[in-house]
């Protein structure tokens, strides 16, 4: 199993000092300090079982650092690239404020939209596996726009959409084996 590790660079900045409301920090242009992390698991580490389909089923807290200068807007894809008939998607959410510097737990951000996972319904739906363990990949995309999509938009209409608008990326992948 390949593991991705991210190196990410913290901007440390006024904005960081007003907790856990205020907008995260905006990174020097050119540079690509983007990232996403969650106090619930680390990068690579098992989801806990209370963000599944075997918990309570809500997304973990999610938080995002050092976006780029022209940030419009932020993207979320969820994604299990281990499933047996292909990449299954669990989350698609679109028009996340730029000035989110979390997504709190079992939510979406005010202004966002949420489009149809591989379950044909919109929002957030847990690790699942069928059997053996799983990853499951949060990536964020910083877009130098806001997106005019429905919310009937899947993942491949999302990323069609942001196609020539991403001005960086950051990943957080987590584990899930059921029991």
């Amino acid at each position: 199993m390949t593991t991705i590790v991210l190196t990410a660079v913290l901007i440390v900045s006024p904005a960081c000092a007003r907790g856990p409301k205020a907008p995260p920090p905006i990174a020097e242009e050119g540079t690509m300090t983007s990232s996403i992390s969650s106090p619930a698991f680390e990068n690579g580490h098992p989801i806990p079982p209370r963000f599944t389909a075997d918990g309570i089923d809500v997304s973990p807290e999610l938080r995002i650092d050092g976006l780029p200068v022209g940030t419009a807007s932020l993207a979320l894809i969820m994604d299990d690239p281990d499933a047996p008939m292909g990449t299954w998607v669990h989350w698609v959410v679109w028009n996340i404020p730029a000035d989110t510097a979390a997504i709190e737990e079992g939510s979406e951000p005010g202004g966002s939209t949420g489009g149809r996972n591989s379950w044909g319904r919109t929002g957030y739906g847990g690790p699942a596996p069928p059997s053996g363990t799983h990853r499951y990949f949060f990536k964020l995309f910083a877009l130098d726009t806001l997106l005019d999509l429905p919310p009937t938009a899947d993942k491949a209409t999302l990323e069609g959409a942001m196609e020539g608008h991403v001005l960086a990326t950051a990943e957080l992948m987590g584990t899930y084996t059921r029991n």
